[in-house]
């Protein structure tokens, strides 16, 4: 089990004790792997404080990419060698750390052949100041293009029970090449977790909101996708969430990163590495939650534009 890290909806940790003091809990209950970014607010920071005297414990992963030329303008990808540098001198700073283990391109940059970009990073690599490389978001030839130049690591992707289209392209060139699978959003952006049954649970400015899964009737559609999950967990005798993660922890190579704010979350993501599943309760999940089932775009236009595929 990992720990994703992210400023992303309305929910984060904003105080920066509560942070630390969520992220060193995790750490305590065996969650050794934290992912953040350096576009998530402070998050990398925050992380930097909570490891300070425990930086062998854990395994640090951030990604860079995304720019903002200016106050209120549209996010940007930059994939420029030279800022390839400078962005991962940032966040070495602000981790507080001499070395990253795991630096991700968060989006493939359209202007740069991703060839140019992975051959910076490489380079890091080269100087000691990054173990390992990954991509996030990118479809299967873009892997095996930037595999050439430096071998990748890990590849982050959204895949849930809900969000299952990696399986079709992306895992066979996954095996093939020997690469991990970071799963980001493994509860289904929530609907996975049983913490909201109608649009209104959301607070006004949650990002969600906007996303096309949550839109009117997609949003009921999901929802009743997710009861079926919810009746096979209260079955289990599990929560949704960890059936959800659990489902996950069956596959080779496929590491989840749920994120939270609450320390009672944080606990309860932590115990799904109980729940053993036979083979029969991961075929019956995958009968109640199909490829293709849920709807929706994953991302309102502005940000599918960025997605690699």
């Amino acid at each position: 089990m990992s720990l994703g890290i992210a400023d992303t909806y309305t929910s984060s940790v904003r105080d920066d004790d509560a942070a630390v003091a969520l992220i060193r809990r995790a750490i305590d209950l065996g969650i050794t792997f934290m992912d953040t970014a350096d576009i998530y607010g402070d998050s990398e920071e925050k992380v930097g404080k909570a490891i300070a005297g425990r930086r062998a414990d854990v395994v640090i992963a951030t990604k860079f990419g995304f720019v903002q030329r200016a106050m209120g303008t549209q996010e940007q990808v930059d994939g420029s060698p030279p800022y390839v540098r400078e962005a991962c001198e940032r966040s070495l700073r602000r981790l507080g750390v001499e070395q990253i283990d795991v630096y991700y391109l968060h989006r493939v940059d359209q202007k740069v052949p991703v060839e140019e970009t992975v051959g910076a990073m490489a380079e890091l690599v080269r100087e000691g100041e990054v173990r390992h490389l990954g991509l996030s978001e990118v479809s299967a030839a873009t892997l095996r293009r930037a595999h050439a130049v430096h071998p990748i690591a890990a590849v982050q992707t959204e895949y849930s029970l809900f969000t299952r289209e990696p399986e079709d392209d992306l895992f066979p060139t996954l095996r093939e090449l020997g690469v991990g699978l970071v799963a980001y959003s493994p509860l289904g952006r929530g609907f996975l977790g049983g913490r909201f049954r109608s649009i209104d649970d959301l607070a006004p400015d949650d990002w969600r909101r906007r996303n096309p899964r949550f839109q009117g009737a997609n949003f009921e559609r999901n929802m009743a996708l997710a009861n079926r999950i919810r009746e096979m967990a209260a079955a289990r005798g599990c929560t949704p969430a960890q059936l959800a993660l659990a489902w996950l922890l069956t596959h080779d190579n496929v590491v989840p990163i749920p994120g939270t704010s609450s320390l009672e979350r944080l606990e309860e993501n932590a115990r799904a590495v109980a729940v053993q599943l036979t083979n029969g309760e991961r075929e019956e999940l995958e009968r109640r939650s199909p490829k293709g089932a849920a709807v929706g775009e994953r991302y309102h236009a502005s940000g599918a534009v960025l997605l690699n595929r």
